[in-house]
């Protein structure tokens, strides 16, 4: 628009000395959909000269130039440190090697780092940080530091043998710029012989309990001194961080399930649905070191602790006392005379804090809903965003059959000794939210994790995580303990009849015995929330049916359910070209073949789902269902269509879908399913390099980018950087009206020969991952 600025930010420096950078001009031009391309430069100067404005208010095809000039030098925050007086009237040079004198952690629950790492309401004053997030340390020397005569570097060490291999022995060297994914420390200040230190940590660190040293020597020769920190460092698992798998994006639901620290959970029948509430207790005081000691008890390596399916999978063996005394000692029998009534307890804070003062003596007695309270009290407080579900009517399959069994001899009585497999009024366990990239996509995002011992697992008292996904569809075959927790929810209830020969028939199913009104607390409120379709398809529909048929196959008992009488019908997902693009209609061409000489029928479901790229799935946004009607011995094609409206307002980063078709052929029952993952593509900004590139002599690159959307993108910054070329800056170009073309001029001299590289990208909210490159030949002057 007329006026508008164009701001430059970055590092270049002008100058044309030796060791400077040259100078970058930068020209912009953001042309409008429709307007004329090409207008004459004269014309340009004599319209800016004249400040003349288009009758068209939206128009804004002004070309600014900007000149970086070098910024003028900063006063420095230190004065020089003062030299020894001289003694006997001469002067003596100041010498000694560096050492620490102290270290704060500024770790005071009211200071920067508690506050921003979100971990101000843990008890006590130590440093609790959450991984792949920069934190402040402070130190205190003997004398000013000083880069060209010395080395600094911290050294945080956890678990018994701290290994630099295994990440549990991480150096932190001193670095100009920080960088993610690594660990790595900048001095952000210098007071005196005070510094401060900004350190970065990787958001797959492991987590845990960290000795701090501080080791310094001279830049040359030797001598170094380490000074250890009485101080710990405490690192957490980080839901607010993007990198880190258990991230979670609403900040609502963070509040709820990482910092909410009381609850409610739900028992009673499907009818008559009761609620309690529940202390987990996470910040109490006590409670962050009982969990550390939990980790520390399970025996599992440190450099495990990095991945939080590990983590869940130990705290769930935990926090039951069957295989490896854990937490709580689960009784069922009513007599509780030597211990605490399951009934009687309402928090978790007691049982932790008990357990952890004994040493890890077993805590007596619990029942399901206790070992849930406990394992989200643990979950939380080291960072996993967790929750407390209750199951109505829910299923214990204990032979792994996918079904409920229920015996009958030949007169129809009850058989006891078979009849293992029962039904609970109600049962309760848990969801942890994380991404799973030991999955395939789309198997993200919340999972099903059971601390009560009912079965074992890998001969071990304990359930999942296991992908709530996964259980809706059937996919039993994924990790971990899925066919249990879909046993939980949605087995069929069979009766079978003993035959006179000893074998045994089915003589009755029921399809709606389990899995009922699945409950938790709703997000920010005491209401109860129905979670029940996470879980299942709707009972009596097509896709529940198709659920419980594919988990079967993957049972003890596969011939329950029959087996298709053929399977010669086949769905696959094709995309012309690279796919669809971002801004239009999404088309995909589903192929149905039918190799049968019999006509065919079914009615295929089609979903789509916005899906991070982490193989979370954030939701649905268009369902279907198509009708299929496949000749004899044919294949045919079937246009799919996604609308630019329906997903306009829905996309997260790397624009990425998933697809899901499921169905069943009504001729033979054979079961027909696909999934398929794809992304919007976006535009790439193409850039044209003008004129010679010879080293010193002035060149220019254009880069061109036009919006792909009908929507005006809101402030777009462009970072543009070529190594040889010229230093990295951001060019903060605005808002860019929809399917507006946007030209930025990029004026510099190249100071390295050989090929070299010119890379750019673009940076708003409204559009992600748009890049481009040009390759430039430089030639000596």
């Amino acid at each position: 628009m007329p006026g508008e600025r164009l701001t430059v930010r970055g590092t270049s420096e002008i100058g044309r000395f030796h060791g400077a950078s040259p100078p970058t001009r930068v020209e912009l031009t953001i042309q409008n959909e429709g307007e004329k391309k090409e207008e004459s430069s004269c014309k340009r100067w004599f319209r800016k000269m004249c400040c003349c404005k288009r009758q068209n208010g939206t128009s804004y095809d002004v070309t600014d130039k900007v000149e970086l000039t070098k910024p003028s030098t900063p006063a420095p925050l230190i004065s020089d440190p003062p030299k020894p007086k001289p003694e006997n009237g001469e002067a003596k040079e100041f010498e000694g090697n560096l050492a620490v004198c102290s270290v704060d952690l500024l770790s005071s629950k009211t200071g920067q780092n508690r506050q921003e790492h979100h971990t101000d309401l843990y008890h006590g004053d130590e440093l609790i940080v959450r991984r792949g997030q920069t934190f402040q340390v402070e130190l205190e020397l003997n004398r000013a530091f000083s880069a060209d005569t010395d080395k600094l570097h911290l050294d945080l060490r956890t678990g018994p043998l701290p290994l630099v291999s295994k990440g549990t022995h991480v150096i932190i060297p001193l670095v100009e710029d920080l960088k993610e994914s690594r660990w790595a420390a900048k001095i952000i200040e210098e007071t005196g012989n005070k510094i401060k230190l900004s350190v970065s940590s990787p958001p797959n660190a492991v987590i845990g309990l960290y000795g701090l040293t501080v080791t310094t020597s001279p830049l040359k020769g030797e001598g170094a001194t380490t000074f250890t920190s009485s101080e710990n460092v405490v690192v957490l698992f980080n839901p607010w961080c993007e990198a880190d798998t258990v991230f979670l994006d609403d900040e609502e639901e963070r509040k709820e399930y990482v910092l909410n620290d009381t609850g409610r959970i739900y028992y009673g029948t499907e009818k008559q649905i009761g609620a309690r509430t529940w202390n987990f207790g996470q910040f109490h005081e006590g409670i962050l070191e009982a969990c550390l000691f939990i980790l520390e008890k399970s025996e599992m390596p440190p450099s495990g602790r990095g991945d939080p399916v590990n983590v869940v999978r130990v705290i769930s063996a935990l926090i039951n006392a069957q295989d490896d005394l854990g937490v709580l000692v689960g009784n069922w029998s009513g007599n509780y005379a030597d211990g605490v009534s399951p009934a009687a307890w309402s928090s978790s804070v007691e049982i932790l804090r008990k357990y952890h003062a004994s040493n890890g003596t077993p805590v007596s007695y619990g029942q399901c809903w206790v070992f849930s309270g406990i394992t989200t009290t643990v979950l939380r407080c080291l960072g996993i965003p967790a929750r407390s579900v209750t199951n109505f009517q829910s299923a214990h399959d204990t032979d792994v059959s996918l079904t409920t069994d229920v015996y009958f001899d030949e007169n129809l009585e009850p058989i006891d000794y078979l009849n293992s497999d029962s039904v609970w009024n109600f049962h309760v366990w848990n969801d942890c939210w994380m991404a799973r990239p030991d999955l395939p996509p789309g198997h993200g995002g919340w999972q099903a994790v059971d601390s009560t011992p009912q079965e074992t697992s890998q001969g071990t008292f304990r359930c999942g995580p296991a992908s709530v996904n996964a259980i809706r569809s059937g996919q039993v075959y994924l990790k971990h303990d899925s066919p249990f927790v879909f046993a939980e929810v949605n087995s069929d209830k069979i009766y079978w009849q003993r035959n006179l020969d000893g074998t045994f028939t089915q003589f009755h199913s029921e399809k709606k015995a389990v899995g009922h009104c699945i409950s938790t607390k709703a997000v920010g409120s005491d209401e109860r929330a129905d979670i029940t379709h996470l879980y299942k398809h709707p009972e009596d529909s097509e896709e529940e049916r198709i659920a419980v048929e594919t988990a079967s196959r993957y049972g003890s008992k596969p011939e329950v359910y029959a087996s298709p009488l053929a399977e010669d019908v086949s769905v696959e997902v094709k995309m012309d070209g690279e796919g669809p693009r971002m801004g239009a209609d999404a088309q995909l061409n589903i192929v149905v073949k039918n190799q049968s000489s019999e006509p065919r029928r079914a009615t295929l479901h089609s979903q789509v789902a916005v899906m991070y790229y982490t193989g979370v799935l954030k939701g649905a946004i268009k369902k279907e269902e198509i009708s299929l009607a496949p000749g004899i011995e044919c294949i045919f094609s079937i246009e799919w269509v996604l609308p630019y409206q329906q997903y306009q307002n829905q996309l997260v980063d790397q624009a990425a879908l998933m697809l899901t078709l499921s169905g069943k052929v009504n001729e033979t029952k054979q079961v027909l399913a696909n999934q398929t993952t794809f992304r919007l593509r976006t535009p790439d900004l193409n850039i044209t390099p003008l004129g010679e590139a010879v080293v010193g002599k002035e060149m220019a690159a254009k880069i061109t980018f036009t919006n792909p959307l009908p929507r005006t993108l809101k402030d777009v910054v462009f970072r543009v950087e070529g190594l040889g070329l010229q230093k990295g800056h951001e060019v903060v170009v605005g808002d860019v009206s929809g399917h507006s073309t946007v030209t930025l001029t990029e004026h510099f001299i190249p100071t390295q020969p050989g090929q070299r590289k010119l890379v750019a990208s673009l940076d708003c909210k409204q559009l992600t991952q748009v890049h481009g490159v040009a390759d430039i030949v430089v030639l000596e002057k």
